[in-house]
């Protein structure tokens, strides 16, 4: 299929954010790459709106769960009322049966809550009262969280996660793009005027053309260099698992498909690993240790040898 359906989703959303181009990238990256995303960010920058844009963009059904503390897992999963009509229970589907789904503040809601939505972003299914039901493709979570006013708040548990395949930031427009912000929203809603521009069609068919993208022996090595190495360092109680391997992979398969690519090469790996990796990392908490995930990951990308990008060039060409 043609790239360009995917990318004017990127074009779409890049209409009403402004400054956030790289952020917009990546996230189409874990869309594609069938991942779900965590936007961590203050309040303010563009997380809802982002994925707001996301959800106008691709002709798909969409919902939005505002988490709170008294949040219930059948308010996310659904739950089975009684039909007394009918004389027996039926099952009412909640909001995760959707295609893009919008958990915004996710560490606001209990424990019990946020594990309601693990089995729906990893197994895309639902189990409730001994029945399965499945998801439909393609699903997409898309969950923020503010990583300042934390009082009240349950943080997220590494199991939860690892289940995201990246986690992204905003950060403040700079300079001229924060005027260029001003001037789109002086006389309109931008959001209100955005219109689909791909199909959840496109999507899943652009997924099976992801799959293809060729990833050569050597970035294979590298790959598990790279996440073996955060398992051997003394100040992380917890490396990389192999989820997390096969995050990377499928993200850089994405990347390479975007910019036009039948194959991977180290560059892609190399931009994708912190915001694949860093946040599934468990550090050793122990006093004079203030390396945070990000500058570990950094350390080991740049400690490993790097395959030849030449290399992988002319091979892709040869294929």
């Amino acid at each position: 299929m043609s790239k360009e359906n995917i990318l004017r989703i990127e074009n779409n959303i890049a209409g009403v954010l402004v400054g956030c181009e790289r952020t917009t990238r990546l996230v189409l990256v874990g869309l594609l790459a069938g991942g779900n995303i965590l936007l961590e960010d203050v309040p303010g920058t563009g997380k809802t709106t982002l994925a707001r844009a996301l959800a106008r963009s691709v002709q798909a059904d969409f919902s939005r769960i505002q988490f709170t503390p008294d949040l219930l897992p059948s308010d996310v999963t659904g739950l089975s009322v009684w039909n007394q009509a009918a004389g027996r229970f039926e099952f009412k589907p909640g909001p995760v049966f959707t295609n893009i789904l919008l958990a915004d503040e996710i560490n606001r809601a209990a424990p019990r809550t946020q594990a309601g939505l693990l089995e729906c972003m990893e197994e895309r299914q639902v189990t409730a009262d001994g029945v399965t039901r499945r998801l439909e493709e393609p699903f997409f979570v898309i969950a923020t969280q503010n990583p300042v006013e934390t009082s009240g708040t349950f943080p997220l548990p590494e199991a939860q996660m690892d289940r995201f395949i990246m986690r992204l930031t905003l950060g403040f427009p700079e300079g001229q793009a924060e005027v260029e912000m001003i001037r789109r929203h002086l006389g309109s809603s931008l959001m209100e005027e955005l219109q689909p521009v791909a199909s959840k069609d496109e999507i899943l068919q652009a997924r099976q053309e992801i799959r293809s993208v060729r990833l050569s022996e050597d970035l294979m090595v590298y790959i598990t260099e790279l996440t073996g190495a955060t398992r051997k360092r003394k100040d992380v109680a917890c490396g990389i698992s192999p989820r997390g391997t096969l995050a990377l992979v499928r993200c850089a398969q994405a990347q390479a498909w975007l910019e036009g690519r039948a194959y991977v090469v180290p560059e892609d790996i190399k931009r994708l690993a912190v915001p694949v990796l860093a946040h599934r990392l468990v550090l050793v908490q122990r006093y004079g240790m203030s390396k945070d995930q990000k500058v570990i990951i950094e350390q080991v990308t740049e400690r490993l040898h790097v395959p030849s990008e030449v290399l992988y060039e002319q091979e892709g060409e040869d294929t």
